[in-house]
């Protein structure tokens, strides 16, 4: 099989995703108004059953009346296998025209994205949209993890799959109770050392899970996203989470609290530095080639062609967060 290069299915910019229970709507505004790239108004472990279908209700009201500006709008609906899920999905794709994506929770295999798929093919056929509702998953049990390259495969409505480590620590029976945080006991203690003292290092239980996660977006033209980090009065551990999750290829966080949205949005965006690396290393690549050299040397760093593709990698993304936050900041001033 030839390899090719990764294209994105639907580009959009979601270096953070805010989390709003759909029974909260004091937040409502709030979200529409603050910095977060995307929102996801949540219909299932943010509310108990008995309040379901009132929040279904008043998440579809909330998409009709508020002015959501320039955000990517999801709804993290109920799982298929609940009493609510289906019929969750079916109403928020007839009576919303404004809504982006729908979240879907527990993607086990294949199967539930082309189930959801054929479901938003149906409504879209007897309720014309004006672009088609797009799809992300919460790969957040054992089940999906271990499909999670058949899950990526399986639409192309689908744009973005997330880690969802609260649910997967459930399912994996780690019982650690403090979703995101790393565990102390996922460790290893070195030998004695000449003086007889042992050290203990840390771990990253969540690397296999987030790795192939990673790799099965890239495969398909997907967005990575990482998922809660539950202690949002610890900015350096969501700090730290969201780095993690930046090196192993994911683009962007969940943001369970206000407060991580900013921290987000920065995590996930080139620095200056790397902005300003990309504008040389492109600009000595283009002279280098002029004269017949594909390659040289910067501080005994060999730089060629590839970092060339690395260099306009991060200007692509500088230049579609800085289209976002124009879009933004227009309509801001429109609304003023």
């Amino acid at each position: 099989m030839s390899t090719r290069t990764f294209v994105p299915r639907r580009p959009r910019l979601q270096r953070s995703e805010l989390a709003v229970p759909a029974t909260s709507a004091r937040f409502f505004q709030k979200a529409a108004e603050g910095a977060a790239d995307a929102i996801f108004i949540d219909l299932e472990d943010a509310v108990a059953d008995a309040r379901k279908v009132d929040a279904r209700a008043l998440a579809i009201q909330a998409i009709n009346t508020h002015d959501w500006r320039n955000k990517t709008l999801s709804v993290r609906v109920n799982g298929l296998d609940t009493p609510w899920g289906q019929r969750d999905i079916l109403e928020l794709a007839t009576q919303c025209p404004r809504l982006d994506m729908i979240l879907l929770p527990k993607a086990g295999c294949a199967f539930d994205i082309r189930f959801v798929d054929q479901l938003l093919i149906g409504v879209e056929h007897d309720t014309p949209r004006e672009r088609p509702i797009g799809l992300e998953v919460l790969i957040e049990t054992a089940q999906g993890v271990a499909y999670a390259e058949e899950i990526a495969s399986a639409s192309n409505r689908l744009e973005a799959m997330i880690f969802g480590v609260g649910d997967f620590t459930v399912d994996m029976r780690t019982y650690d109770r403090v979703f995101g945080r790393p565990s102390a006991r996922y460790a290893v203690m070195t030998n004695p050392n000449a003086e007889g003292r042992r050290e203990t290092h840390w771990n990253d239980q969540w690397h296999f899970a987030q790795a192939r996660i990673a790799a099965a977006c890239r495969a398909n033209g997907l967005r990575a996203i990482d998922g809660p980090f539950t202690d949002f009065g610890d900015p350096d551990g969501y700090t730290a989470s969201a780095q993690r999750a930046a090196a192993l290829g994911f683009e962007g966080k969940w943001a369970i609290h206000p407060s991580q949205i900013a921290q987000a949005n920065a995590l996930f965006s080139p620095t200056d530095e790397e902005t300003q690396w990309a504008v040389r290393i492109e600009a000595a690549l283009r002279q280098s080639g002029e004269s017949g050299n594909g390659a040289f040397a910067e501080k005994d760093v060999l730089i060629d062609l590839a970092h060339g593709k690395l260099a306009r990698s991060l200007l692509a993304r500088q230049a579609a967060i800085d289209a976002f936050e124009r879009a933004a900041a227009s309509n801001t001033t429109a609304s003023a």
